[in-house]
């Protein structure tokens, strides 16, 4: 695609934003916004894997992944305001979940060992696990407000702050999982995916593209069962004080 035919998606945009200023929605500030960090993110980040790609250090490609996780922890723990320590927490479930899901593809020889594979994949994973952190925050804090008295209830009668949060842990992790699992279920008849689309229009035959979208379902789907269960383990005390009494939020 040359820069003019590029230019010309700017259009969508404008589109967009007649049609919130004709419903005075007033989103024109916030798309217009969003276009111009949206263009120049994905500009920037074009032009570092590019040296990237071409330096070929795994220094530069760990520094890479190192600032991803770090941004998806940061936005992710933006969702859990009054929980302390929630950012590290979500950092350790995502860097866990990048890390065997790298461990099994390299090892197991599934993708080569270069920038190319590895840094498009890891920022699949990173992403998925990214908003399946904020997911399982949101629907813990809905969760715990609407079991307050049964929480405490079963906290007055000797459980441990474990056991008094059990139900609502395994009901926001099973929340946190079903947009990647209903994803599964409509891919190929609702929607092409972005790998798989993005290798079609670059000319790839589409049964290979096809693989590789499997690839990418199965290992999201791993990957937010991995942080939801992961970060429950690691986050559900900051839910009470150290006397074990339920905070109020």
């Amino acid at each position: 695609m040359n820069n003019v035919a590029l230019s010309f998606t700017l259009v969508f945009i404008a589109i967009t934003i007649l049609i919130s200023m004709w419903q005075k929605l007033g989103l024109g500030k916030e798309i217009a916004i969003g276009t111009v960090r949206s263009a120049v993110q994905l500009l920037f980040i074009g032009y570092v894997l590019q040296f990237v790609f071409n330096a070929r250090q795994p220094v530069f490609l760990i520094l890479i992944l190192c600032m991803m996780i770090a941004v998806a922890s940061w936005n992710a723990g933006s969702r859990g305001k009054g929980l302390s320590g929630i950012r590290w927490r979500i950092a350790i479930a995502i860097s866990t979940t990048e890390g065997l899901t790298m461990a099994l593809l390299l090892g197991l020889g599934i993708i080569e060992k270069t920038p190319q594979y590895i840094i498009p994949i890891s920022g699949i994973t990173i992403g998925s696990a990214m908003v399946v952190s904020g997911l399982f925050i949101n629907q813990m804090k809905r969760e715990v407000q609407a079991s307050k008295g049964e929480i405490e209830v079963l906290l007055s009668l000797g459980a441990t702050s474990r056991q008094a949060i059990h139900e609502p842990l395994k009901r926001s992790v099973k929340s946190s999982m079903i947009p990647t699992i209903d994803g599964m279920k409509t891919v190929g008849l609702v929607q092409l995916p972005g790998m798989m689309t993005g290798m079609i229009v670059a000319g790839a035959d589409p049964v290979q593209a096809v693989k590789y979208q499997i690839l990418i379902m199965f290992t999201l789907v791993s990957s937010a069962a991995l942080t939801s269960i992961i970060l429950s383990l690691l986050s559900y005390k900051l839910w009470f004080t150290k006397d074990d009494r339920l905070r109020s939020l």
